[in-house]
């Protein structure tokens, strides 16, 4: 588990909630994210999702 980061580590990392990481891993919006029972693994190396919830980063033609 050494190429996977903890929600908690993920949260301090990208400076948002755990709540929201954990529901950015439920969306499949972090890509190479695993799930293991109750926990979630997120790649060391995945980059912060956009948050599409702001207008400047939707999809065009939304």
């Amino acid at each position: 588990m050494f190429d996977y980061i903890s929600v908690k580590q993920a949260s301090d990392k990208w400076g948002i909630s755990k709540r929201r990481i954990q529901k950015l891993c439920e969306e499949n919006r972090i890509n190479g994210v695993v799930r293991f029972g109750r926990v979630w693994a997120i790649p060391k190396d995945a980059p912060k999702p956009a948050d599409s919830r702001l207008k400047e980063n939707r999809k065009k033609g939304r």
